[in-house]
């Protein structure tokens, strides 16, 4: 059983923020009963239960997908058949991440029943407000605590995925469908005066005044989120779009620790390309999925970046991404960290995706803690990246209170991290295909 400690390479401060009495202690999860493992033994139960017929439907494209097989392996990677089927690296809508994953992480239904003990939910769920607190904090740092698009975009990145697994229900499966709806209804709030309560489809975030107000969007979102159009990889929006702003949203993707690491890449990938087609951009959004994926399953940082490194390698248009990564790995033993090191990342004056997701990183492995890692951050304009990054790796409790406390909407951060670790680990107690009105539905509805 693999219990190595999960720690930062660059220093353990931050480890001194868990309590005690939190189950987040930075351990990798045990291989055998741990959460990458327990998730996909239960994704493959949900599926096949789901799916009647015998094959998962692939959402709006009418592509059937395979049904499931058992867990494969009892490693951390716990592979199911579909998703090594939807892994493929060219695939467009009705492929890849959309047309066979089958998504881990609930209580289980019958045929499948695997259950979450009580420190594994409570480790992820640590995990989880990590990557959106910590997210949100480095969005906002120096501006106390005032966030940006960047966070507005992530939070209805979280809930395009719990609408997804809403509507499995149905028997429709296409999770790039769904976070494209949900990036619709962003683009709503950054032009409507306030929420609309006729909308049958906003559910509860969409129905709330702050996301509403108008946080310096990139073009690219506005423009590549204007139209009812998804793009694919074949045809993606905005081809010369290559700024972070696709990264940055891209945290929650990580946290389907149920998936195998390449499908996580395929669909940040598949849902980046709504807005930002360059390569190096929707690679970037990709590689910090994976990267993030990794740290929510315990693995060690240094360790996430050289699977997403390996993953990268099959993609065309890499290089920029797996050079940036390297050069972040390079820089770690070049000297003193600071500021001056992280500026020396770039490769030019321009705050390219690739820059800004390899200064994240950088940050990330050098940081006594989270404070000091979001310093570091600010010179590389990487502050989003990486405190999700510091926030997957040491859970909510290594954050800093006074940051937190100035912190602009915190309250639903915190409800959309706790619905998606509820939706990710209890999904079945909350709807099934037999429900047709419950509080959850209510929330997060199928339309």
């Amino acid at each position: 059983m693999d219990t190595t400690t999960a720690t930062n390479t660059g220093g353990s401060a931050g480890d001194a923020g868990n309590s005690a009495g939190d189950t987040a202690v930075l351990r990798v999860v045990p291989a055998g009963p741990g959460i990458a493992a327990r998730a996909a033994r239960a994704a493959a139960g949900i599926a096949a239960a789901a799916q009647p017929s015998g094959g998962a439907s692939a959402g709006h494209t009418g592509a059937t997908a395979p049904a499931p097989a058992a867990a494969a392996s009892a490693g951390a990677g716990a592979r199911t058949a579909e998703a090594a089927a939807g892994a493929g690296a060219g695939g467009g809508a009705g492929s890849g991440a959309g047309g066979g994953a089958a998504e881990a992480g609930a209580g289980g239904r019958p045929g499948g029943a695997v259950l979450w003990g009580r420190g594994e939910q409570q480790d992820f769920r640590s995990r989880v407000r990590g990557v959106l607190l910590g997210g949100a904090l480095g969005d906002g740092y120096g501006r106390r605590g005032a966030v940006t698009a960047a966070t507005q975009l992530t939070m209805f990145t979280v809930d395009g995925l719990i609408r997804a697994h809403v509507r499995r229900d149905t028997g429709t499966w296409h999770p790039p469908t769904d976070v494209h709806r949900a990036y619709r209804r962003w683009y709503a709030t950054q032009h409507d005066w306030g929420p609309d309560e006729r909308r049958e489809d906003n559910g509860w975030l969409g129905n709330e005044e702050w996301p509403y107000a108008r946080r310096d969007p990139g073009r690219a979102c506005l423009t590549g989120f204007g139209d009812d159009t998804p793009a694919t990889l074949d045809r993606p929006k905005n081809p010369t779009a290559r700024d972070a702003a696709a990264t940055e949203r891209s945290a929650p993707f990580g946290l389907l620790v149920g998936w195998e690491p390449a499908l996580v890449l395929h669909l940040a990938v598949e849902c980046a390309v709504q807005s930002h087609g360059h390569p190096a951009a929707y690679l970037s959004a990709g590689a910090f999925a994976v990267i993030v994926h990794g740290l929510a399953r315990g693995v060690s940082l240094d360790t996430a970046v050289r699977r997403a490194l390996a993953l990268l390698t099959a993609r065309p248009g890499h290089e920029p991404v797996t050079d940036a990564l390297h050069r972040a790995l390079t820089a770690v033993t070049g000297g003193e960290p600071g500021p001056g090191a992280v500026e020396a990342l770039a490769t030019g004056t321009s705050r390219t995706a690739e820059d800004t997701l390899a200064a994240a990183v950088y940050c990330a492995l050098v940081a006594e803690d989270v404070p000091h890692g979001l310093r570091l951050a600010a010179a590389g304009h990487a502050g989003p990246l990486c405190g999700a990054l510091l926030g997957a790796l040491h859970g909510e409790t290594a954050l800093p209170a006074a940051g937190l406390a100035e912190l602009e909407g915190r309250a639903l951060l915190l409800q959309l991290a706790d619905d998606l670790a509820l939706e990710l680990t209890q999904g079945p107690s909350l709807h099934g295909p037999a429900v047709t009105a419950s509080p959850w539905l209510t929330r997060y509805p199928r339309a």
